[in-house]
């Protein structure tokens, strides 16, 4: 039977190929370009992508330090009914997060670039949440935390969710309301930014 941090080890993998490999190679066959426009939005935008960059190169280290025996899981965390809404946690992140990428056609972007225009995406997954790609990357990064739920998974969670919050709020947000105007603002009216309900622009 495959160890539980093996697992976890090789579904993240697999998750990182898919929503940043495959993607980025699905954009520039579409477009002739990668839609990479990391490390811009100024200050902030730059934080936040160091913010997650980090808690994206930590996250895999959680299970290697479990498999290497630096690190024990919480015993209470440890239990198989947990490990199984891990699991499951991890896969509907992962189809949220590839589903969302899709339905975003020529208007995915790894990071904003404010001297391009992009067309509002508000179908699909879009029409329940305004950042599915973020609430499946966030989801599955939970299921990860319950798989292994050591110190350097949650470490990694918190540079991540911080640097998703920083992103989305102000580098984000601005741009497209700078961007899209009344429209973007009506959309966020009614429509949460990570989960559904939550998160509306007053």
């Amino acid at each position: 039977m495959v160890a539980i941090p093996t697992l976890a080890l090789v579904a993240y993998i697999a998750f990182v190929l898919v929503a940043f490999g495959w993607r980025t190679w699905l954009q520039y066959q579409q477009t002739g370009e990668s839609g990479f426009r990391g490390f811009s939005g100024g200050a902030m935008g730059r934080s936040a992508s160091i913010l997650f960059l980090i808690g994206l190169v930590l996250a895999p280290l959680a299970p290697v330090v479990e498999l290497i025996g630096w690190a024990a899981p919480l015993p209470i965390l440890s239990r198989p009914a947990v490990q199984a809404i891990g699991v499951a946690a991890f896969s509907l992140g992962f189809g949220v997060t590839v589903v969302a990428q899709f339905q975003m056609g020529s208007s995915w972007r790894i990071g904003v670039s404010t001297s391009e225009r992009t067309a509002l995406v508000t179908h699909g997954v879009f029409n329940l949440v305004r950042n599915p790609i973020f609430s499946g990357m966030l989801l599955a990064l939970l299921g990860l935390v319950l798989l292994v739920p050591n110190s350097l998974a949650a470490v990694a969670s918190l540079f991540t969710v911080v640097g998703l919050e920083l992103q989305v709020r102000f580098v984000e947000e601005p741009y497209l309301l700078g961007t899209h105007g009344d429209k973007y603002r009506e959309y966020a009216r009614s429509v949460g930014r990570f989960v559904p309900g939550l998160g509306h622009l007053l």
